[in-house]
């Protein structure tokens, strides 16, 4: 493990006089580069299952999880929070994903946002975040104020935290109960934490999401049973699961799916 407190994200690349590579000469070595990802987070599995499991059992007793952080990580949060809903049928309101600057900083950056030691908390509360939830900080530093700021406020009210963070050892993951430390290395470009630390964020990401909504019944088989029929796509997607699973023609899986608006009702009424 990296010794404590040094921003592995922030060492030099491995790769110098970049401006002096062809293009494919670049692709390729930001490719390699990102071939270390799927290692690294592979080696904070057990972690991400324990967040899973913690976070099925309060989703249970009606808890919420929530996601803060600052610029890319805080982006990749939102992210991932506004796809449960249309994948999984879930209400808007069951995993939140917060940034610091509110909602303009997803799309331009607002200037130190993220040093707000104490906005992490006043933007949860608005939620009345409580003990059945789950609060995910994401920092790929491990050192963001407005993340730490809201760990720290949100152990003080017993709730469980846990950190996603690029930097072993960083305030995030020795001050989180549950610590997700992916080391990725150094980036191609030096300290554009967008990069691979912003994939490993994805990537876990994708699997507490993902597992959790699994977890829950909100899948069938290996199928979004519980989709929201949102475009043409989707309802032709949802009309094919219906005829995969109860042997109807196409046209009466269709009817079916649009009167009962959801594959998994659909099932539940005419298995």
């Amino acid at each position: 493990m990296a010794e404590k407190h040094v921003k592995i994200t922030e060492k030099p690349s491995l790769y110098d006089q970049l401006d002096q590579m062809n293009t494919l000469d670049i692709i390729i070595n930001i490719n390699n580069e990102d071939k270390k990802v799927a290692e690294a987070v592979e080696r904070v599995l057990p972690k991400v299952a324990e967040l899973v499991d913690a976070l099925a059992t309060r989703f249970e007793n009606g808890g919420r999880l929530f996601y803060i952080g600052a610029g890319t990580s805080g982006r990749l949060g939102i992210l991932d929070a506004s796809e449960i809903p249309p994948t999984f049928g879930m209400p808007h309101d069951k995993v939140i994903g917060l940034i610091a600057g509110g909602d303009n900083a997803i799309r331009k950056a607002v200037e130190f946002a993220e040093d707000d030691v104490h906005q992490a908390w006043k933007d949860l509360k608005a939620y009345d975040i409580n003990a059945n939830d789950v609060l995910v900080g994401i920092a790929a530093s491990g050192t963001t104020p407005y993340v730490l700021g809201g760990i720290a406020y949100a152990k003080d009210h017993g709730i469980l935290t846990a950190g996603i963070t690029n930097n072993p050892g960083s305030p995030l993951a020795t001050d989180t109960d549950i610590a997700m430390e992916v080391n990725v290395g150094p980036e191609f470009l030096t300290g554009s934490t967008r990069m691979k630390s912003g994939t490993s964020q994805k990537m876990v990401l994708n699997m507490i999401s993902t597992a959790l909504m699994i977890r829950i019944g909100r899948v069938k088989g290996n199928k979004m049973v519980n989709m929201q029929l949102s475009n043409t796509k989707l309802v032709d997607r949802g009309t094919r699961y219906l005829v995969e699973e109860l042997g109807l023609d196409y046209a009466n899986a269709e009817k079916a799916l649009k009167k009962y608006g959801s594959v998994k009702r659909a099932i539940e009424a005419m298995k």
